[in-house]
C-alpha cells in the first residue's frame, strides 16, 4: 500500500471527513515520525510496532556490477520492530517463527 492508497482508504472509512483533511492528517503523522527519528528518538505505536534508528559502522563493500571493493561510510538507518498484536494478526495460529 502506498501513501495515496492509505489516504483513500482512511477517507473512505470516514466519509464525514474531507479528503484534504485526511491527507493533511496522514502527512502530519508521517512527518512527525520522520522528525522524531531524525532527532534520534524512538517512536512506538502500541500494538503496531516501534521505529528506531540504528547506526551502521563504516565497512568495505562490493560493487555488485563490477565486483570492485568500495568503501561504505557509516550511516544511520531506520529500523522497525513489529508489535505483539501485529505479529499475532499476521500469524493467527501462534506460529511467528518464520
Amino acid at each position: 500500500m502506498i501513501k495515496s492508497q492509505l489516504i483513500q482508504r482512511v477517507a473512505g472509512a470516514n466519509p464525514h471527513l474531507f479528503h484534504r483533511d485526511v491527507e493533511r492528517i496522514i502527512s502530519i503523522v508521517l512527518d512527525e515520525i520522520t522528525s522524531a527519528l531524525a532527532r534520534g528518538d524512538r517512536v512506538e505505536l502500541r500494538g503496531f510496532g516501534a521505529f528506531t534508528v540504528k547506526h551502521r559502522a563504516a565497512r568495505q563493500g562490493r560493487n555488485p556490477r563490477t565486483g570492485d571493493t568500495v568503501f561504505v561510510e557509516d550511516k544511520y538507518v531506520p529500523f522497525f520492530k513489529t508489535g505483539k498484536e501485529l505479529r499475532e494478526r499476521l500469524n493467527p495460529n501462534g506460529d511467528d517463527s518464520h
